[in-house]
């Protein structure tokens, strides 16, 4: 490739991208490109990744790099963690669920966890021994997560959980789901808990299919059944019941913001492989690059594109601070998330046929970009957040 996704822009790099940051973007880069990227296919055919590829993950520093290393980690930031998913993304091996696993499941446990559930936990993710994963998700319950049903009933020093989940990133993999259950039905939102289960020997749960999915094959996504499973009442996570909706509150800024760095992470490479694409391609007699409405549309993407860039690097920027608010948090989802779909697509379109061939690798974009307006809670739900505070 002729120019590299990190570079198409032509950006300076923000003042959080610093040296560590950089050399992490680098060496992750180097390792999805060596260790992952050969083997994507096989990954993408399976429906899922094996765990060899997350324990060299964690060798290479590449997992809970936000994480203290008191608990296994790097001591990084969440910019640590976005140069790794920007890598991924830039790469293209999309379907590892590292970015779930990093900056969603494992702060969970950071922020609300006691001192011995850090040290029982995150060790254990950070080497990839164990995979995380979040349920959150039901039949019946997607963005409103206020309409969850999972019940999880005290009974003595355990919980019994009942209910099923769905959509659940990570699935067929994860040893460690926090699952959002009902303590307290009656109380509604307030009656929301956040348990730990360690799969390893869980009588009564049971992972449903591995979903037939438009995109991201490599994502194993999956169906979680619970049957009275019983769980120690000592991997709730806080100090009382009842305080899961807030955390889950307090912890979707982030989860939105790092689906925005998915988003310009493939708009960039988007950019990279169509450029290369139309210069090398030609149509009656001369490259696809020297007509005008090639060059058109591809000035109006690169500046859209630049646009999403400042306004994501401002957003991290903002979090590393404590600043970012939902409803900020809510814009980036939803703004770079549509950006992404927009720019994917007219950049297949300008690989003509070839573009819907899946052996080209926009034509997988396509296919993977689409599901990022829904899952984080809808484009529409953040709009929702957002118009609350007009």
């Amino acid at each position: 490739m002729a120019m590299q996704p990190a570079e198409i822009l032509g950006l300076p790099r923000p003042a959080w991208a610093g040296d560590e940051v950089g050399m992490l973007y680098d060496m992750a880069n180097r390792f999805l490109t060596e260790e992952i990227a050969p083997r994507y296919e096989e990954f993408e055919k399976n429906e899922k990744f094996d765990r060899e590829s997350w324990e060299k993950a964690g060798a290479n520093g590449l997992l809970c790099a936000s994480m203290p290393e008191e608990y296994g980690g790097s001591g990084g930031t969440f910019a640590h963690e976005s140069a790794i998913i920007e890598a991924i993304g830039h790469v293209g091996v999309d379907g590892f669920g590292i970015a779930l696993h990093n900056a969603i499941v494992a702060p969970y446990i950071l922020h609300y966890g006691s001192d011995e559930q850090k040290k029982k936990w995150l060790p254990k993710l950070a080497t990839g021994e164990m995979i995380g994963a979040i349920a959150m998700t039901e039949p019946g319950a997607g963005s409103d997560l206020q309409g969850v049903k999972t019940r999880a009933e005290k009974d003595g020093n355990q919980y019994r959980i009942n209910g099923s989940k769905t959509f659940i990133t990570n699935g067929q993999l994860a040893d460690l789901i926090i699952v959002v259950a009902k303590t307290d039905p009656e109380k509604g939102a307030k009656g929301t808990s956040l348990i730990v289960l360690e799969t390893a020997d869980a009588d009564g749960f049971e992972r449903g299919r591995n979903l037939d999915k438009v995109g991201l094959k490599s994502n194993d996504t999956s169906e979680l059944f619970f049957n009275d499973v019983r769980v120690p009442t000592s991997n709730l996570l806080g100090h009382e019941e009842g305080q899961g909706f807030i955390q889950l509150m307090q912890q979707l800024p982030q989860e939105r913001l790092l689906i925005g760095t998915q988003a310009i992470a493939m708009i960039e490479r988007a950019l990279a492989v169509t450029i290369e694409y139309v210069k090398e391609r030609k149509a009656f007699g001369k490259a696809v690059i020297d007509f005008q409405n090639t060059q058109f549309k591809l000035a109006e993407l690169k500046t859209e594109a630049t646009i999403g860039r400042v306004f994501y690097n401002d957003c991290v920027a903002r979090h590393l601070e404590g600043g970012l608010d939902p409803a900020t948090a809510s814009m980036a989802k939803y703004w770079l998330t549509d950006l992404q779909c927009k720019v994917v697509d007219e950049c297949l379109q300008l690989h003509g046929g070839y573009g819907y061939m899946n052996e080209y690798p926009i034509a997988r974009m396509y296919r993977d970009a689409r599901v990022q307006r829904i899952y984080g809670g809808t484009n529409e739900i953040m709009k929702l957040l957002i118009a609350r505070g007009l």
